[in-house]
């Protein structure tokens, strides 16, 4: 598992939950890609209502609209790993904003460290 604390680099990607790459959503190749970089981790966040460069507002209270809710995709490792990705994300998001931001990690724990090995009741195991 990656460690890391300290100082560190946020990613966030912001696009449309209907935005695709080869058929696929974005926002999952984008979280792929970044666990293939090895990155310390990603994750996805629906909005809920939201507009962007087309000033197109999408929200869930529209019928209508409600298909392409704003997605933000918030990615976060040392400054060196970050910038590493940031061709990936070059090729992938064609609409959308990226936006850097430095941050620092105050605690990163897996459930293993955490705790120790456990079961699927959340037991330690020997």
């Amino acid at each position: 598992m990656t460690r890391l604390t300290g100082s560190a680099l946020r990613v966030t990607v912001f696009i449309g939950e209907n935005d695709t790459w080869h058929h696929k959503p974005l926002y999952s190749e984008i979280v792929h890609r970044a666990h293939a970089a090895g990155l310390a981790g990603a994750s996805v966040f629906r909005g809920i209502e939201g507009f962007g460069a087309s000033s197109l507002i999408h929200t869930s209270r529209l019928l209508s609209l409600s298909e392409d809710l704003p997605v933000a995709i918030v990615i976060v490792d040392t400054e060196e790993h970050v910038r590493a990705f940031l061709p990936q994300l070059d090729e992938l998001v064609g609409e959308g904003l990226v936006i850097l931001d430095d941050c620092e990690v105050i605690r990163y724990v897996g459930r293993e460290e955490a705790s120790g090995k456990t079961d699927m009741k959340g037991k330690k195991s020997l």
